[in-house]
């Protein structure tokens, strides 16, 4: 818990390069400490950047875990915090769903192509090879 990191060990541990949460602090989402002119990262900031990691993983904009860890900070109950990912989390899958639609029809008709394509191909005699 009392553990003290240096850019080098927390981006080993997180699996990113130091540059990744250099960015990450200068989009103010995490701040570390001083120990002279070393940035040092406690638990609360390894803690910050797993919760980053996953938002962008999960698709989430900068400004949205930015909104998210703000209100972290604030409400200690975490009830508004819940809510507000929640509607996040609700809003995220639908728009994956539809763009799942979207890659959905796009691949029928892409198939229904191939298949119109080889078709024309072999009735011309010519050797299609498998896909």
């Amino acid at each position: 818990m009392d553990r003290i990191y240096s850019v080098t060990e927390l981006a080993h541990e997180l699996d990113v390069t130091p540059r990744t949460i250099r960015f990450y602090e200068a989009q103010g989402l995490i701040l570390p400490q001083r120990a002279g002119t070393t940035r040092v990262y406690t638990h609360r900031e390894r803690a910050r950047m797993i919760l980053i990691l996953r938002g962008k993983r999960l698709g989430f904009s900068i400004k949205e875990i930015k909104e998210f860890l703000d209100l972290y900070v604030v409400d200690v109950t975490q009830v508004e915090q819940l809510h507000l990912l929640l509607g996040k989390v609700r809003l995220r899958a639908r728009s994956l769903e539809e763009q799942r639609r979207a890659l959905d029809e796009t691949l029928r008709e892409l198939k229904d192509i191939e298949k119109l394509t080889v078709d024309a191909l072999q009735q011309k005699g010519a050797v299609v090879s498998p896909a």
